[in-house]
């Protein structure tokens, strides 16, 4: 998919709308459910994906084919959903940047008691161990392209992710979630 998503970028450098149109229904959904869990909106979350993918299509000639387009494309969608997040916090109380305990009047997805359980737990980590866990978990990258999307060396992507499911694990024990085969 890498190689193809390579070749698509440089047909849409040539011209081909076609081309980037491609690219937009291959990672659209991806970046929409990593957006969304980042700043926990549905609209926002649209509005992000959007404006990245307009963004990607501005900055394409900076895009490196040696490296995954999906992870540089990620990295600018982590970055907008990151900014979105800074820029609500400096207009809102901390209260009111919690996720709701209620599924999404779109109906996107049901969760059940154990899903919602752990959501909440996902929402009480900082917002830098969240991410690595989202990303990792949810977007499945690598440590390497996770190192890549969040700009900071393998060794701090994993030291992240080790407390970040060490406060996890006690917040769903605590919440009386079983996590031991999950």
């Amino acid at each position: 998919m890498a190689e193809q998503d390579a070749a698509l970028a440089a047909r849409c450098l040539r011209g081909d709308t076609d081309a980037y149109d491609e690219l937009v229904r291959r990672h659209e959904r991806a970046l929409y459910n990593g957006a969304l869990r980042i700043v926990r909106n549905s609209e926002d979350a649209r509005d992000i994906v959007q404006g990245v993918f307009v963004k990607a299509y501005e900055k394409l000639s900076t895009y490196d084919p040696e490296r995954k387009f999906f992870s540089w494309i990620y990295r600018m969608m982590v970055n907008a959903s990151l900014n979105w997040v800074e820029a609500r916090r400096t207009h809102q109380e901390l209260e009111a940047d919690l996720p709701s305990s209620e599924p999404s009047p779109e109906g996107e997805f049901v969760m059940g008691e154990e899903s919602r359980r752990i959501e909440e737990a996902l929402a009480r980590l900082k917002p830098e161990h969240r991410l690595a866990v989202v990303l990792r978990y949810f977007g499945e990258l690598s440590y390497d392209e996770l190192s890549y999307v969040l700009d900071l060396p393998a060794k701090t992507v994993k030291s992240r992710l080790y407390e970040a499911r060490r406060l996890l694990a006690a917040y769903m024990t605590e919440a009386g979630v079983s996590h031991g085969t999950h």
